[in-house]
């Protein structure tokens, strides 16, 4: 038995989709069922969830944390030459 699913999204997002999905040979309704099935089969998104700097959440928290660290206790530098000279040695 099938039922109806009614998803709201931004013009370009679906017209985006769309022309990838027909690249594959797909129209929307397939491409979504397929994206549906593997969050079955693999009870989860199948695909890592990325942030707007393209990192993963994990690896851009990372980042964020070290970069808070370095900021308040890293090296400090007067000059961009002393810090290549210090970084290239």
């Amino acid at each position: 038995m099938n039922t109806t699913l009614q998803i709201r999204i931004d013009r370009k997002t679906k017209s985006d989709a769309q022309k990838v999905f027909k690249e594959l040979g797909l129209d929307m309704s397939t491409g979504v069922k397929v994206f549906l099935q593997q969050v079955v089969n693999t009870e989860s998104i199948p695909f890592p969830l990325r942030t707007a700097n393209g990192f993963t959440v994990e690896k851009e928290r990372k980042i964020l944390t070290e970069t808070s660290r370095d900021t308040k206790h890293g090296k400090r530098y007067s000059t961009a030459k002393e810090m290549f000279r210090d970084i290239l040695k």
